[in-house]
């Protein structure tokens, strides 16, 4: 079989087809997901409000924070592209949550858990969960699955950084978020393979 030159694929080759997720592999994935975290979203789990993550010492109070005191779907949705808005609605140190909301489950999923100094800028430029977030949504699209990306910021969040990053830490545990690169092989992303 003659190669195409202009196909990028080397001569002598045999290319490799396409082999996409199916709707069917791709609901499965969410299920499993949704029936970890599904009870981790309930109101009854989340503590009586989350209160002030900055009273007291700062360097304590991650340490101090129930991770189940913070309640994602408290926080205001923001589109993923907020990043390009003339203004920014957050500024500062945050914690922030990814999550869709695929309209055949009961309760969102919770994809990625993040911490920045600087929730402004955080996302603009490169960022490893907007690569998984591009691909989810591709096969969610090749598989003609609705879906609504949203991202959060709690912006009463430590300031010092390494508190900041323990509460992600402690987060990430409690959600098990399949985009968190702690947790990525646990979920097995059926969606991409070369991230």
């Amino acid at each position: 079989m003659q190669g195409d030159l202009f196909s990028g694929i080397p001569l002598g080759s045999t290319p490799t087809p396409d082999l996409p997720i199916t709707a069917e592999q791709l609901r499965g994935w969410q299920q499993r997901l949704h029936d970890f975290q599904s009870p981790r979203f309930r109101r009854d789990v989340f503590g009586s409000g989350q209160g002030d993550l900055l009273s007291g010492n700062v360097a304590d109070a991650a340490t101090s924070i129930d991770p189940t005191s913070i309640d994602p779907l408290a926080l205001t949705p923001l589109p993923l592209s907020f990043w390009r808005w003339a203004e920014s609605p957050h500024r500062g140190a945050a914690i922030y949550f990814v999550l869709d909301r695929p309209p055949h489950l009961e309760h969102p999923l919770l994809l990625y858990v993040g911490e920045t100094k600087a929730a402004d800028r955080r996302w603009k430029g490169e960022h490893d969960c907007k690569a998984y977030l591009s691909a989810y949504g591709e096969a969610l699209q090749r598989c003609q699955m609705a879906h609504q990306l949203s991202i959060r910021f709690c912006t009463d969040a430590p300031t010092d950084t390494r508190a900041r990053r323990r509460l992600e830490q402690q987060l990430i545990q409690h959600w098990n978020p399949p985009f968190n690169k702690e947790t990525r092989q646990r979920w097995a992303t059926p969606f991409t393979a070369d991230l």
